[in-house]
């Protein structure tokens, strides 16, 4: 069970990949910029208790593959992640505000895909086979 986080109140395994974009997918993300980007995404997963599984840091775009507490939704550590990597690379590279007028350094939105140890099949397989005896019921759920 090292592969899961726990506490005295929950034991999870939550991984997802989630994705985001440079605005206007400029290639802004090189050399000096993209590393300070890069460590700073690390600290902010640090403070927030996600542990960063694989990550990319492309010329325009991000990847991120974490593994994350229940505690905390997915579009609120990305808004953090957004807003903090996108504050500090302003002020630390002013070249940054020259194109990015607007204080707004990463596009709208982002993707994220769930990930993880078992498939919907498996899980569905699990259910259909919980209980010995056939279910009367029609649906979704098993009524034991």
């Amino acid at each position: 069970m090292s592969d899961y986080l726990k506490n005295s109140h929950w034991i999870t395994n939550l991984s997802c990949h989630v994705v985001w974009a440079t605005k206007y997918r400029y290639d802004v993300l090189q050399g000096d910029i993209q590393h300070r980007c890069r460590d700073l995404l690390i600290q902010i997963c640090n403070s927030e208790n996600v542990h960063v599984l694989k990550g990319v840091v492309s010329k325009d775009h991000i990847h991120m593959h974490i593994e994350y507490p229940p505690s905390l939704s997915i579009s609120v550590l990305v808004k953090k992640l957004k807003v903090r990597s996108s504050r500090i690379l302003q002020q630390e590279f002013p070249k940054l505000n020259k194109q990015y007028w607007g204080r707004h350094f990463w596009a709208l939105g982002y993707g994220a895909w769930s990930t993880g140890k078992i498939t919907d099949e498996m899980v569905q397989e699990y259910l259909e086979h919980h209980e010995d005896k056939p279910n009367s019921e029609k649906g979704n759920w098993i009524l034991e």
